[in-house]
């Protein structure tokens, strides 16, 4: 697959950023879409990424801005997990420790092969700040290596009015789980 987008796809993508980023102020109140166009307009490799985040279901937007490093920082903030990136295990080993009910593919090697970052569970908590996500889905987490270790992974979502972080094995995969994902520019 092509990382680069033609000049039409990067258009309409930067359309439906920028009308997101108008849409959704609560999540960044003091930065400005010129700023973010201009990174954006600069890392086309990145805008590949946001495409990509975009098609699978994700509505990327930014949700922060570090100073120090001059750095703005999108996730998914789709209401449900993602829907292109749902019935996935978490990783290659899961993967292929499945051979009878096998998931199309894992959630580590789609965040790599999009060009993004996998949510884990302080990322997740500070994303249900800005809303309601994840009330009818749940979204896999990254998760720590001595839980992974063990044959588990965590996920979160949204129930009774709280945030959730379960653990899970995992082999498993839903119809329901996705991943959300993060992109630094």
């Amino acid at each position: 697959m092509s990382q680069t987008l033609t000049s039409r796809e990067s258009d309409a993508l930067l359309k439906t950023l920028k009308e997101r980023f108008e849409e959704n102020v609560n999540r960044h109140e003091s930065l400005k879409w010129e700023d973010v166009f201009e990174k954006l307009k600069a890392q086309p490799e990145k805008l590949w990424s946001l495409h990509r985040m975009e098609e699978t279901g994700g509505e990327p937007d930014v949700v922060d801005y570090d100073s120090t490093t001059d750095t703005y920082t999108f996730y998914d903030c789709s209401a449900e997990s993602p829907k292109g990136r749902r019935s996935l295990c978490y990783d290659k080993q899961a993967l292929l420790s499945n051979p009878k009910a096998r998931p199309k593919n894992n959630i580590v090697d789609v965040a790599e092969e999009m060009g993004i970052e996998i949510l884990d569970n302080i990322q997740y908590r500070q994303l249900q700040e800005l809303g309601i996500f994840d009330a009818k889905s749940s979204s896999w987490l990254k998760t720590p290596d001595r839980i992974r270790s063990l044959g588990g992974a965590i996920f979160g979502d949204y129930r009774y009015d709280e945030v959730f972080i379960y653990h899970n094995s995992a082999i498993s995969y839903y119809v329901s789980r996705g991943f959300r994902g993060l992109l630094k520019l």
